[in-house]
């Protein structure tokens, strides 16, 4: 692994990966008067003096500052109303969980649970807004966390993928279950020379080993398999039943900042590099092989986030711009329109039945109704003091409107959870105009940058 000191960038003098450089953000001024539909992010943008978070200093790093997990938690409350009582406004903040803990970096949710990781190494569970249990991995920072049937699986800032299962005695509790890769495959694997590949000169490693940080995990539930993108500019494919590494594909000249398997065999990854890339799954088993397709887009500033909404019809990618591009899968992944609602880069994206979610540094997150391919920003959730880093959506089985429940967790140490309709409704937020984040698609502000990204590799 990379000295975790020195600062990532890419060769555009983009961030190499999503997190924002705090330091040097750009006033309301300069947001304004942009007219790029891809505008470059150049010297003056981010200062590289500067470090854009404080995950890879010794400080965090070290032992002595780490939090135990069964420790009484810093966590503080700040709840109004239940994720059922519909006399909340349509949009409205159900509660604040606040700690000191570390800034918040993964969320995920099973049925009434909410696991929430963070750079102090600790992952917690939550339970109506409660903690409910706690486990602490030995591995870097939380990156992503995704939950498939009773495992749970942790991507970390130190390249590996730990595997945690629950105890069937006490829901309370949760093991280590192993890692990947496994250890018996690296043995095996290691006796060949031609499994060892270079990742920086002079030194190698298994091809089944990620050598940087993992940045994002994602699940195909229906075909048992798990795909975890890293800095190291590859993506893996991991068989969940046995924990095999099936592939290994270097996708990226960069970081490769997110991926999302979708249907009919297609994954996308979004890269610093500035491109998002599709890749088409064919065979079973070993046989197992990801062909490149085609390059949906190819700009300047980094891809931070990717999302596909639940019918697998739109792919959404988020940017370092500030922009949200969106493709049509009826129309063989044409560039349906630009999503403008923020002033900083786009960290985060979920998307849920009509709706989409766009969590940015700006501290905001939009929601997005859709209707047909035309999108409008029905309100904007602000409240959070640091920019948000992911976002969690689940249905509120308790509400009789339909409601959603919005989980964001911020690098401002707090988790914030939200009540959202599917109603149009106002801005709820602190302070905010809602007029000026009410934003239409716009269609007919595709760049020269996107028309030359529908090319080939």
């Amino acid at each position: 692994m990379s000295d975790s000191n020195s600062f990532r960038r890419s060769k555009h003098a983009t961030l190499m990966h999503s997190d924002p450089n705090l330091s040097t953000l750009p006033d309301d001024e300069t947001y304004s008067n942009r007219n790029s539909s891809f505008s470059a992010m150049g010297a003056a943008f981010y200062d590289e003096n500067l470090r854009i978070s404080t995950e890879g200093s010794p400080m965090m790093m070290s032992p002595w500052n780490q939090v135990s997990p069964f420790a009484k938690s810093n966590w503080s409350q700040a709840s109004a109303a239940g994720p059922g009582e519909d006399s909340s406004p349509q949009n409205a903040l159900i509660g604040s969980l606040v700690r000191e803990e570390g800034h918040i970096y993964s969320l995920a949710t099973r049925g009434d649970l909410l696991y929430t990781g963070s750079d102090s190494k600790n992952i917690r569970v939550w339970k109506n807004l409660k903690e409910f249990s706690a486990f602490k991995s030995t591995s870097g920072l939380v990156k992503a966390i995704v939950i498939s049937g009773e495992k749970i699986f942790t991507g970390h800032q130190d390249g590996k993928i730990r595997v945690w299962k629950v105890s069937p005695k006490n829901a309370s509790i949760h093991k280590r279950s192993g890692s990947l890769p496994t250890l018996k495959d690296i043995f095996k694997c290691s006796i060949k020379p031609s499994n060892y590949v270079e990742v920086k000169r002079h030194r190698s490693t298994l091809w089944i080993k990620h050598s940087d940080a993992i940045s994002c995990l994602s699940l195909h539930d229906e075909q048992g398999l798990l795909y975890s993108a890293s800095w190291d500019r590859t993506f893996k494919v991991w068989r969940i039943s046995d924990s095999k590494c099936l592939e290994s594909v270097t996708a990226h000249e960069d970081a490769v900042n997110s991926v999302v398997a979708s249907a009919e065999g297609l994954v996308f990854t979004g890269s610093a590099d500035g491109t998002v890339k599709v890749w088409r799954r064919e065979g079973q088993g070993k046989g197992m092989k990801h062909h490149f397709m085609q390059t949906l887009v190819k700009q300047e500033c980094a891809v931070t986030a990717l999302a596909v909404d639940q019918t697998g019809s739109l792919v959404y990618c988020g940017s370092s711009d500030g922009l949200v591009n969106f493709w049509e899968r009826e129309r063989n992944l044409a560039h349906g329109g630009v999503l403008r609602g923020h002033k900083l880069a786009v960290l985060c994206l979920a998307a849920r039945g009509n709706l989409l979610f766009s969590g940015s540094a700006d501290k905001n997150i939009c929601v997005w109704r859709r209707d047909g391919i035309v999108h409008t920003c029905m309100s904007v959730l602000s409240g959070h003091t640091g920019p948000v880093k992911c976002l969690a959506v689940e249905e509120d089985k308790e509400s009789s409107n339909q409601k959603l429940v919005v989980y964001s967790g911020s690098l401002d140490k707090s988790v914030k959870v939200w009540s959202v309709s599917n109603q149009p409704s106002y801005h709820m937020g602190m302070g905010m105009d809602m007029m000026q984040h009410q934003h239409v698609m716009d269609i007919e502000s595709t760049s020269d940058s996107l028309r030359s990204g529908q090319s080939s590799q």
